[in-house]
């Protein structure tokens, strides 16, 4: 699709925040094109706060953006959905400074997406097309991006757990694949850092019905829902937040061991380099409505710089 997209109708949801404990109501309604996707503090005065790098203010547990003073936490999950389901344009509607954790996963915001469907707006949309590899480190952490067909993301965790351990996963950017194999992983901790996280204010909200919590050698609280539902979860947040970039990605995203502060230290690096990407409208988007499907990439008559 070559143009722009948003809902095809409101979708709403209430929980609580993760972080904060507290209730709050969410609404995602449509919004006219070139609009990108803002939040509102409906409790603010409908306060907004734009979905890009330049509102990030923390990346230590969550993804957090910040306008004058106005905080939004917990943002990955719901951008990652809006994301890979080509919605450019949307008004988030909240009532509290985080969005609800629901079940831990993604899986609310997909089904109710698939639920009302797109809506096709007449602005034309521009990718953002990687054209040259950028390659970050920090340590044993890393990430790259390199030019490719579509946006890909290869993604390797290694945590000293029996459960966990080295973990890979590969990912092809479509909203089937992603509600199918991406959504439902849930976030996770250890049961030994909650309550120090909880002296820091943090996971006030956690609870054994949002989150996979671990113990020293087991699962405290929940059957996996893939044997491998931890670096998946990792995909989710790294999608979530590569949507702060403002546009959709071709590119190949390679990671390991990388978290928030990688993802967007990332998506900063590129925007600030203008010669790694170029902006492209020509690109074949492929719709599969029968299987709530939207995939895009290159055409073969494009050309690419570097591997893809």
């Amino acid at each position: 699709m070559k143009f722009q997209q948003t809902l095809g109708a409101p979708i709403s949801f209430s929980g609580v925040g993760l972080h904060t404990g507290a209730s709050v109501n969410l609404k995602v309604v449509p919004a006219p094109p070139d609009t990108g996707l803002v939040f509102q503090r409906v409790d603010l005065d409908n306060f907004r706060i734009e979905a890009n790098i330049k509102n990030v203010a923390r990346v230590a547990y969550a993804t957090t953006l910040m306008k004058q003073g106005v905080l939004l936490s917990t943002v990955e999950h719901l951008l990652s959905s809006l994301y890979i389901f080509g919605i450019d344009n949307a008004f988030i509607e909240i009532n509290n400074l985080e969005v609800p954790i629901l079940d831990g996963s993604a899986l609310d915001f997909v089904t109710k997406i698939q639920q009302v469907g797109l809506k096709t707006q007449r602005a034309k949309r521009k990718f953002l097309v990687i054209q040259k590899a950028l390659h970050l480190k920090d340590r044993d952490k890393t990430i790259s991006i390199l030019p490719a067909k579509s946006f890909q993301i290869s993604y390797t965790i290694d945590f000293r757990h029996p459960l966990i351990g080295r973990q890979s996963f590969e990912f092809e950017a479509s909203a089937d694949t992603f509600a199918k194999e991406i959504a439902p992983a849930r976030t996770f901790g250890f049961f030994h850092e909650v309550e120090e996280l909880r002296k820091n204010g943090l996971v006030r909200g956690g609870s054994l019905e949002n989150a996979v919590v671990l113990t020293e050698d087991g699962i405290l609280n929940a059957i996996l829902r893939f044997k491998d539902e931890f670096v998946r979860h990792k995909i989710l947040d790294s999608i979530g937040d590569l949507s702060l970039i403002g546009r959709p990605l071709i590119g190949r995203i390679v990671a390991h061991k990388a978290g928030h502060a990688m993802h967007t230290h990332l998506v900063s690096k590129i925007l600030s380099d203008r010669s790694l990407w170029r902006l492209e409208s020509d690109l074949d988007w492929k719709p599969n409505k029968a299987a709530n499907d939207y995939s895009y990439a290159l055409p073969r008559t494009v050309n690419s710089t570097g591997p893809v």
